[in-house]
């Protein structure tokens, strides 16, 4: 009996001392569409053209809520205290959908509500949502595939901004990725809305 208790009471100093992961940033990054739906406008898919947006898929350097840093053709890493609040595929979807609302007045479906009426789909990957550190630039690359309403044939096109960086660090990152991710979700919802 004395000797569990023994190792028990021996232990309790060293509990202030264990750490379960990294020491959270200050801050956390999130994407901000630049144009926003209008806050208390109905919409109706019985009325208006809908589409179902897919969450894109990404390569495995940005499964992780790090920003990263393309060094090489061969080398990543990441920048130092700058994190997504979610994973980057999650907020870009979601910018996208905001900006094909408010650009084209498109309805935007949730996968379980396009059950009824999916009307158009669109899908694709992510390939690209960070930083470029030869040429100094914030990048987004979408890969899009769109199967339009009552059609078979999948459309797809590829999308991409580049917007300049002075300094590779957290209080940099955001501000460009923002603006790069906008300027795509904006020659989404073009193509989308033609």
């Amino acid at each position: 009996m004395k000797t569990p208790l023994i190792v028990l009471m021996a232990s309790l100093p060293l509990a202030g001392c264990i750490s379960f992961g990294a020491k959270p940033p200050p801050s956390l990054l999130t994407l901000q569409a630049q144009s926003q739906p209008t806050v208390g406008q109905t919409q109706d898919s019985g009325r208006g053209k809908s589409i179902t947006i897919q969450v894109p898929t990404a390569p495995q350097e940005l499964a992780t809520p790090r920003v990263p840093v393309q060094e090489n053709a061969t080398s990543i890493a990441y920048v130092k205290d700058a994190q997504w609040a979610e994973p980057p595929a999650r907020l870009f979807a979601r910018l996208m959908a905001d900006t094909l609302t408010a650009r084209m007045g498109r309805v935007v479906l949730s996968a379980r509500e396009s059950v009824a009426d999916p009307g158009d789909r669109l899908g694709g990957e992510l390939r690209q949502f960070g930083l470029d550190a030869t040429r100094r630039d914030a990048v987004v690359v979408y890969d899009a595939a769109l199967v339009r309403e009552g059609q078979t044939t999948v459309e797809k096109r590829r999308f991409e901004a580049r917007v300049p960086v002075g300094k590779i660090d957290s209080t940099s990152v955001g501000p460009a990725l923002n603006q790069a991710a906008n300027q795509v979700a904006q020659q989404v919802a073009d193509w989308v809305g033609r």
